[in-house]
């Protein structure tokens, strides 16, 4: 029996600065990163930065 691994690309992109954001937004790996450590559940950062997608908050 052969095992499948199938990898999934990180919702991330960083632009001609080198700043880090999540894919297709404004938002930064660091504001996602802070909210975190701060408690916040993903379901939280998604209310709160609606433009994100609770997918991409599991996937960072």
């Amino acid at each position: 029996m052969a095992l499948n691994i199938v990898l999934e690309t990180i919702p991330l992109q960083a632009d001609s600065d080198g700043v880090v954001h999540v894919a297709g937004t404004r938002v930064t790996l660091e504001t996602v990163i802070a909210a975190f450590s701060e408690g916040a559940t993903a379901e939280e950062i998604v209310q709160q930065y609606p433009s994100l997608n609770l997918a991409d908050i599991y996937e960072v």
